[in-house]
């Protein structure tokens, strides 16, 4: 939990982290699960809005060359409709010689043009997708050979009563976020 507090209208209101930012603390903490070879409670993510936060996480899976973690999006106070939801966050070590960052169940796919991500790629916008490559590399000294998923089962309703529909975005949520903060309305 964000312990970070807005005035606004004489009511005093919490600020909460994005979809983007639990991605990146979701890949940290199964990177981290990876190299160390243990499980890890929580990260330390600082978002593009100059703020070192403290996200709790969960492990929900490793072996070998691939672990899985999950955080649970906190929106703050702002009726945000992804507040509570999972994000679930896979790594994975293998032999290609490149970085991959895919979307998974519930992360929507890009359909029409107008938007920061191409047609046909994930609904990953470039901040988040800077922020996940940025504390990775603070685990591993290059990307080559990693490969990330990012899950959000709860993504595929939740984005039926958001505009993703409207914008051309289909299958599920967006990972988005500019300053990696949720400031509450």
């Amino acid at each position: 939990m964000l312990d970070r507090y807005i005035e606004k209208n004489g009511k005093k209101l919490r600020y909460g982290y994005t979809t983007g930012t639990c991605a990146a603390a979701g890949a940290k903490a199964a990177a981290m699960s990876l190299f160390e070879e243990k499980t890890v409670e929580s990260v330390d993510i600082m978002t593009p809005k100059g703020w070192l936060i403290n996200i709790p996480v969960k492990e929900t899976f490793r072996e070998k060359d691939l672990a899985s973690y999950s955080v649970k999006k906190d929106g703050g106070d702002d009726p945000d409709m992804t507040n509570g939801m999972e994000i679930i966050v896979r790594v994975k070590k293998n032999t290609e010689k490149e970085f991959k960052l895919y979307g998974g169940i519930g992360v929507g796919k890009v359909t029409k043009q107008g938007l920061s991500v191409s047609v046909g790629d994930y609904a990953i916008n470039p901040i988040p997708r800077e922020m996940i490559k940025e504390n990775l590399v603070e685990i591993f000294e290059d990307l080559f050979g990693i490969a990330v998923e990012i899950s959000a089962p709860q993504g595929v309703e939740i984005a039926k009563k958001t505009f993703n529909p409207k914008l051309g975005i289909e299958g599920g949520i967006s990972i988005i976020g500019t300053t990696g903060i949720v400031e509450p309305m």
